[in-house]
């Protein structure tokens, strides 16, 4: 395997962060909300430089260092995947206007890159003096994967304890003041719920970061396919959002299919730190003979994984179910961050879709309004919408009610399915 010299990590480094302050110069500077053929068209031009980069890595490092960087990109894509997912929910919990919501993201994958730099070179190190912590990485992607079975494994929307902190010690303000971080709220210096869902989305990050580090090291330990890998999985995540947006939750067995590739990555871990065996109390400190699966088996196995879990969620009812719902929580969340002077013929457009989204809801079969998850919170969102547009447009307020069943007594609805 050819070494990497400083300059090929000088160039692509200078790649990365130029793709960065691109999206940033180009596309964030200026707050909007991207159209679909926009999305696509940059997801498109993200995704084909992470491959036309993976056809360099497999050019100029042979088909076993493409092959890792391919495995790598793919695992850690889907993994950023799940990443959107709970920006999505966070972003709908806070309110954010969806002009400003690009901003935000782009913060959320530059943090993310700077903390999976960190831990990169932290496991790089750790591994370099320590074989045994393949150990640890594996225990803990197979504790990852078993939590990712748990039913409430996007609990995204109750704001994480940075934010629940900063609000405690900190002034701030209810109210966004366009994408300003400080405000002047009840004449003091306040911090804008702009700053906080940042806060939120780096927390986020840093929780994910354990994550996916471990499993790419699962499935190489070449630094520089590790950092690379990441690096465009990352890039193009603010694109996909605008893409997919609510239909990532058609992805019902999204978790599944993620607590399966860990699961895998996590037992080649052990059986690659049972092959390197130096502790003395397994096998007297010796290397135990078992077998060690090759980078084109995961990668055959990565990729069999997710088509299984993307053909199996699109031909799923509750997948259906799921992008209702989720699209009448954006519909909802997009009215009422509609600012107290917002045009008239702009008011009377987002209600008609708010509309159409809540009569795609009401139209439900009962075992899937029975899965919605928090239908109190989405009930009194919705009352709110409408109670707002009968007061701003002078007409009498029309029937907003889902004929959702009501939340568990106990207030925890984790054990169920949501949608």
């Amino acid at each position: 395997m050819p070494t990497t010299t400083p300059l090929v990590w000088e160039a692509t480094i200078a790649l990365i962060v130029g793709l960065l302050a691109f999206d940033y110069f180009f596309h964030v500077r200026k707050a909007h909300a991207p159209g679909l053929r926009e999305a696509a068209v940059w997801s498109a031009l993200y995704v084909g430089i992470a491959l036309l980069f993976g056809v360099a890595v497999w050019t100029w490092g042979g088909a076993d260092m493409g092959a890792e960087y391919f495995s790598g990109y793919i695992t850690e894509k889907a993994l950023s995947i799940d990443n959107v997912f709970v920006f999505l929910v966070i972003m709908s919990s806070f309110r954010v206007p969806r002009e400003d919501q690009q901003k935000v993201l782009l913060f959320g994958i530059t943090f993310a890159l700077i903390a999976r730099t960190v831990f990169i070179l932290l496991g790089a190190a750790l591994i370099e003096r320590f074989s045994w912590v393949f150990y640890l990485f594996g225990l803990a992607l197979l504790v990852t994967a078993g939590n990712l079975l748990a039913p409430d494994g996007h609990d995204g929307d109750r704001p994480n304890v940075v934010v629940r902190l900063v609000r405690r010690v900190f002034h701030a303000s209810p109210h966004y003041d366009g994408d300003r971080l400080f405000t002047t709220w009840q004449g003091k210096r306040a911090l804008t719920p702009m700053l906080l869902v940042m806060l939120a989305i780096g927390g986020t990050d840093i929780l994910f970061a354990f994550d996916s580090i471990p499993a790419i090291f699962g499935l190489t330990q070449n630094v520089f396919i590790v950092f690379t890998a990441t690096a465009f999985s990352l890039l193009g995540l603010r694109q996909l959002y605008f893409l997919v947006g609510g239909l990532l939750e058609r992805l019902v067995y999204l978790s599944i299919g993620l607590a399966a590739v860990l699961g895998f990555i996590g037992i080649k871990l052990v059986l690659h730190a049972l092959h390197e065996n130096n502790l003395p109390f397994i096998n007297d400190g010796e290397p135990v003979p078992v077998i060690e699966i090759s980078t084109w088996t995961s990668l055959v196995v990565i990729v069999a994984i997710l088509l299984v879990t993307v053909v199996a969620s699109l031909t799923s009812p509750k997948g259906k179910a799921k992008v209702a719902v989720s699209a009448l929580r954006a519909k909802v969340a997009d009215y009422l961050s509609l600012p107290a002077d917002a045009a008239p013929a702009v008011r009377r457009a987002v209600f008609a879709d708010l509309r159409g989204a809540q009569a795609r809801v009401d139209a439900l079969e009962p075992r899937f309004k029975a899965m919605v998850k928090r239908p109190d919170v989405l009930q009194h969102d919705l009352r709110c919408a409408h109670e707002a547009h009968a007061e701003a447009t002078a007409t009498p307020p029309q029937p907003s009610d889902l004929g959702l069943p009501p939340p568990a007594d106990d207030g925890d609805d984790r054990h169920a399915p949501t949608a």
